[in-house]
């Protein structure tokens, strides 16, 4: 039962990736393995927990849950002790970890679509004057790269999917730029302390200091990006055709002073969002939900005097008619079911036998930032944390293997490599990384379609950014 969940979890995937010619949508597959891959945990809990894979269940053995459970239930067996561990404890754990992302979703594709009902992206459209294929593959991807680090990939994903359709008619050809922007976005975002969950865990984690993932992972994170673009340099050609508006899309409903106010709370609130985390010590979506309330209030009375039709259009009630709810569910169902994996242990598994059959920072981050492309980067990252603790110098040097294991003090090579590994591995296919899944919610990307156009450019850049990196130890710290 325990590889049934594989099973049903690759069955999921491929369900999720065939989505076109089984003409259902991806959402629905989500929801589905997101379910079923815990039912077929939740009926074969004791032949799953008794393998002794679960480090989770390993810990709420000795943990004071337990106990109060017991002692409420003195009665209770070991099955049904298993059956609450799955029900109360990591059902409900996980539905925590994965809410805060959907609210952080949700909160961000609000805001981002009221700038653009407000006509806020125009500001910045007009000044993007080239038709270029090339020159604008670059001025956006460069722009992506460092609002990625700035606000995190994800945010930064919905707002630049929502200027391109401002910029390009054609759906493949955005299609194209939409999974450009992904790349860029988890390059942009590996090399922030901010700028992406697995980056945000090490740095919280004490792992890396917000100084040395900057100076160290920025130089490989560029290299990925870079990568890929000079070799799409040579092989794009001619111009991107820009949409053709409708007369209610050009009508100005708005004034050039509530697009610049917009426009200025909306980036304002996005940008808020780790200052918010920093000073309150709260999660990101609080924040964003904070910044979201303060736009919902001034929407309300910006547009008090103005006509119902214009009041429904402009205020936050009207926009999140218009939000993207089947992208929501997308995450919940995926999220979940890695979610599954991770309780039933088989990420932990995984990690365990990367490490004793590989043994080398390169090969393991290098394995890690491809599994992150089909499983969640943020449970592998979490992974990765929990099987190496952060060494001191002094046990390092102890150790049998001290040149090895100083990999792991802080700010070693082997977190480096991690944030660069979990953040950027993502990009190689459409569904590996949060940033992915939205542009591919919001475009409707094709996962066979991303397999086939991307996930070979992904690659180069990804091996290219280790490569740089590893150039970089060699010649500055080994040399």
């Amino acid at each position: 039962m325990f590889i049934l969940m594989i099973v049903v979890f690759v069955l999921g995937y491929l369900m999720i990736a065939l989505e076109h010619p089984l003409k259902i949508d991806k959402a629905a597959s989500a929801l589905l393995l997101g379910t079923l891959v815990w039912v077929v945990y939740i009926m074969n809990v004791a032949d799953i927990l008794n393998l002794g894979f679960s480090d989770g269940w390993e810990h709420f053995l000795h943990s004071t849950s337990l106990s109060d459970y017991t002692d409420k239930y003195p009665e209770a067996s070991l099955l049904e002790q298993m059956k609450h561990f799955v029900i109360n404890h990591e059902i409900i754990h996980h539905l925590g970890d994965i809410s805060q992302i959907l609210f952080f979703l949700l909160g961000a594709m609000t805001i981002v679509e009221t700038i653009d009902q407000h006509q806020g992206f125009k500001l910045i459209t007009d000044k993007i004057t080239t038709t270029n294929k090339v020159k604008l593959l670059w001025i956006l991807s460069i722009l992506t790269f460092f609002m990625s680090a700035l606000l995190d990939n994800l945010t930064t994903t919905i707002v630049m999917v929502a200027l391109l359709r401002k910029l390009i008619d054609d759906k493949k050809t955005r299609w194209f730029y939409a999974s450009m922007v992904v790349i860029a976005a988890n390059a942009g975002g590996a090399w922030s302390p901010i700028g992406d969950v697995t980056t945000i865990m090490l740095w919280i984690g004490q792992q890396v200091t917000a100084g040395n993932i900057i100076t160290m992972v920025i130089v490989p994170s560029i290299f990925n990006l870079l990568f890929p673009l000079i070799v799409v340099s040579f092989m794009m050609k001619g111009n991107v055709e820009k949409p053709k508006l409708s007369a209610d899309e050009t009508r100005e409903f708005t004034t050039d002073k509530e697009r610049k106010l917009l426009l200025f709370m909306g980036i304002a609130a996005l940008l808020f969002v780790p200052v918010f985390k920093t000073v309150t010590h709260l999660p990101p979506y609080m924040g964003m939900l904070f910044g979201l309330s303060v736009i919902w209030i001034t929407t309300e009375l910006l547009h008090k005097n103005k006509s119902i039709e214009d009041r429904r259009k402009l205020t936050v009630i009207g926009v999140l008619r218009k939000v993207d709810v089947p992208t929501i569910f997308f995450f919940l169902g995926i999220l979940s079911a890695v979610a599954a994996l991770e309780s039933a242990g088989h990420l932990h598994l995984l990690s365990e036998y990367l490490d004793e059959n590989v043994h080398n920072i390169y090969g393991i981050n290098a394995a890690i930032g491809v599994l992150s492309a089909i499983v969640d980067n943020v449970p592998l990252t979490a992974g990765a944390m929990g099987m190496y603790p952060i060494m001191t110098e002094a046990l390092a040097q102890a150790s049998v293997e001290p040149e090895y294991m100083m990999h792991f003090v802080q700010d070693g090579a082997f977190w480096e490599l991690l944030a660069y590994s979990a953040g950027t591995g993502g990009s190689i296919l459409i569904i590996g990384s949060a940033a992915g899944v939205a542009a591919m919610g919001l475009e409707k990307i094709d996962f066979i379609w991303y397999m086939k156009k991307i996930s070979w450019l992904a690659l180069i850049g990804y091996f290219g950014g280790i490569l740089i990196y590893w150039l970089q130890e060699i010649l500055f710290f080994h040399g």
